[in-house]
């Protein structure tokens, strides 16, 4: 009786996953660093205010809904170039569209993040506070692995789609946590 050999299986070449999961890995620490800074910092109660608003938490409402409004055309936008939206053409100039409403949409969230971690710190204490503040710091977070990624060849095709998604969802909690609570308990006010 004769024992049968084992097959030799052929060996397959590892792919070296490092480049694609180093956005990953520095974006999970951009949200720990501003989450830590967020609750070590001693919070100033004052950051930076921009005329024309009656404070500063009309101001960062505003700021947040001009971001949350360019999302929006983040979002529709990127449907559209990449043929999701049904019976829409794309037109030429949406790619210009997409990258320079993502770029003023982060700009205007710069002084909101600033104010709350500056002013503010990550609170824990208030369930809507805790919430909001641990959507932040995952914002950021998202954002820097969303904008590592871009220029990255061979990503898997639904890449991009997922961080631009969780990026987008985050930003509406966001919005939800703040803006929106501002606007519906103190009224809209500038």
């Amino acid at each position: 009786m004769t024992i049968p050999q084992p097959q030799q299986q052929q060996a397959v070449p590892k792919q070296n996953s490092a480049p694609y999961l180093m956005p990953l890995l520095v974006g999970g620490l951009v949200a720990v660093a501003l989450g830590v800074y967020g609750r070590a910092h001693t919070p100033t109660g004052y950051a930076v205010g921009l005329s024309g608003f009656t404070g500063a938490q009309a101001m960062k409402s505003w700021l947040a809904t001009g971001t949350f409004v360019l999302a929006i055309v983040q979002v529709v936008s990127a449907l559209a170039m990449y043929g999701k939206l049904p019976g829409v053409q794309a037109p030429s100039w949406t790619g210009t569209l997409h990258r320079w409403s993502g770029r003023v949409a982060f700009l205007l969230s710069v002084p909101v993040a600033f104010h709350c971690l500056y002013a503010l710190g990550a609170q824990f204490d208030v369930p809507r506070v805790l919430i909001h503040s641990l959507l932040g710091t995952f914002f950021y977070g998202v954002f820097v692995a969303k904008m590592l990624s871009l220029p990255k060849k061979g990503l898997p095709g639904w890449t991009l789609p997922l961080l631009g998604g969780l990026a987008f969802t985050t930003l509406t909690g966001l919005w939800l946590t703040s803006s929106f609570w501002f606007f519906t308990t103190f009224g809209i006010t500038f």
